[in-house]
C-alpha cells in the first residue's frame, strides 16, 4: 500500500491546475493519467483560448498544456506521476486501485480528487460502425497528434464549438469539409467559429442530420434528412452526400463510474451532459475529502476546468489542515473567475444546469 496526501486521478487541465495549487500548500501529490503523458484534452488543441490572461486567453491549448506541466517541476520532491495507469477501483476506505503495465497496485489516500474529464456521445444511424466514423476528438488526435488526415471529402455532424473548430482545423489540413449538420434549429457554438466555415463556403444545415452511411467496407457516402420540431425524419428531405470520412461531435458525457463506484451520490442533468456527482460549493463530493473538477462534475469549456481544478485543489489542501498562504485572496478570485467565464449567451445553459443542480450562481 503506497500513502500520500492527495491523489488526482486525471492529468487534464482540472487535474494539472489542482495539483500546483496543492502542492503550493505543501502537499504530497500522487498524478494518475491513463494516458501516455500529461495534458489531457489540450494536447491536441491548435485553436486559441478567449477569456482572460488567467485562463491564458490567445495562447493554444498545446502550448497552455506545456505552460500547466512545466508549472509543476519545482515541486519534484511533492509530485509523483503516473502515466499509462489506469485507476480501476475506488473505495470508501479511501483506497484506490490501480493498473499500470503488468503490476497492480494499491494507493492510500487522505483526500482523492477526481479529475477524469469525459467522453464522446455517438450518434445512432444505419451502418454507424462503417470504417471512416470518427469522433471529433479522434480526428483531432489524429491529425493534431500525428499528422494523419481522417479522409479528403469530411462532414461533420454537430456546430458545437468542437465541431465548428475541427471542422476548421480540417479545412487548414487541405481536408474538403462537404457540409456541416446540425439537429437543433440553430448554431450551438461560438458564431466567430461558424463564421469562419461560412466564409470559406462550407454550409451548415440547421435541422438535419444523418439517416445512414452508405458504403461496404468503409463509408463512401452518407443520406441526410431533415428534422421536424418534434426531431422526426420528414419524409422526401432525404439527401446523399458523397464523402470518405464522417466525423461526429454532439457532446461529452462524464466520466462518473470511480464515482459512482464509491457509491457517491450522483444527479442526471441533461444540460451538464449527464449523470454528475452532487458537490457542495467547495467541490467537495457526498464523500468527505473527495472531490471533483472539470468535465466530470459537467461539460465546460476548458478554462473553466482550469479554475474548478485549482478550486478543488486549494479546498483539499485547506481540508487536510495545509491552507495555501493565500487561502482567502486566490478563493474569491478563482470563483470570480468562474462566475465571468458562464457570464453571456454561451453560458446560459451551463448556469441553467448549474441552477438545476443545486448550486448557487
Amino acid at each position: 500500500m503506497r500513502n500520500r496526501d492527495l491523489i488526482i486521478v486525471g492529468g487534464g487541465p482540472a487535474g494539472l491546475s489542482a495539483a500546483r495549487v496543492a502542492l503550493e500548500a505543501g502537499l504530497s501529490v500522487t498524478i494518475i493519467e491513463r494516458a501516455n503523458r500529461l495534458g489531457g484534452q489540450l494536447i491536441k488543441q491548435t485553436h486559441k483560448f478567449f477569456g482572460s490572461k488567467e485562463e491564458y486567453a490567445k495562447t493554444r491549448g498545446i502550448d497552455i498544456a506545456t505552460i500547466l506541466i512545466h508549472d509543476l517541476d519545482e515541486f519534484s520532491d511533492q509530485l509523483e506521476v503516473l502515466n499509462e495507469a489506469t485507476v480501476v477501483g475506488m473505495y470508501k476506505d479511501y483506497v484506490l486501485t490501480v493498473y499500470q503495465g503488468h503490476d497492480y497496485f494499491k494507493y492510500k489516500a487522505k483526500a482523492i480528487i477526481i479529475a477524469t474529464g469525459a467522453s464522446e456521445k455517438v450518434l445512432a444511424f444505419e451502418n454507424n460502425d462503417l470504417p471512416g466514423i470518427y469522433g471529433a476528438g479522434a480526428v483531432q488526435t489524429l491529425m493534431n497528434l500525428y499528422g494523419v488526415l481522417p479522409g479528403q471529402t469530411v462532414v461533420m455532424v454537430g456546430s458545437g464549438n468542437i465541431g465548428l473548430i475541427v471542422s476548421y482545423q480540417m479545412i487548414q489540413a487541405g481536408v474538403k469539409v462537404k457540409a456541416l449538420l446540425e439537429a437543433s434549429s440553430h448554431i450551438g457554438g461560438y458564431l466567430v467559429h461558424a463564421s469562419k466555415l461560412v466564409r470559406l463556403g462550407v454550409p451548415i444545415l440547421t435541422k438535419t442530420t444523418v439517416k445512414r452511411a452508405i458504403g461496404t467496407n468503409k463509408i463512401q457516402q452518407i443520406e441526410t434528412v431533415q428534422l421536424d420540431e418534434n426531431w422526426n425524419y420528414i419524409a422526401g428531405t432525404e439527401t446523399v452526400i458523397d464523402c470518405d470520412a464522417l466525423c461526429i461531435s454532439v457532446g461529452l458525457t462524464p466520466l462518473h463510474q470511480l464515482l459512482s463506484m464509491a457509491d457517491i451520490e450522483m444527479i442526471y442533468i441533461n444540460e451538464l451532459g449527464g449523470l454528475i456527482p452532487k458537490k457542495n460549493e467547495h467541490y467537495e463530493t457526498s464523500m468527505p475529502r473527495v472531490y471533483a473538477c472539470g468535465d466530470v462534475t459537467g461539460i465546460e469549456e476548458a478554462s473553466s476546468a482550469m479554475v474548478e481544478g485549482k478550486i478543488a485543489g486549494l479546498m483539499a489542501s485547506r481540508d487536510l489542515g495545509r491552507s495555501h498562504p493565500n487561502f482567502e485572496t486566490l478563493e474569491q478570485e478563482f470563483k470570480d473567475q468562474l462566475q465571468n467565464l458562464r457570464q453571456g449567451p454561451c453560458g446560459e445553459k451551463i448556469r441553467s444546469g448549474l441552477t438545476r443542480a443545486g448550486e448557487q450562481l
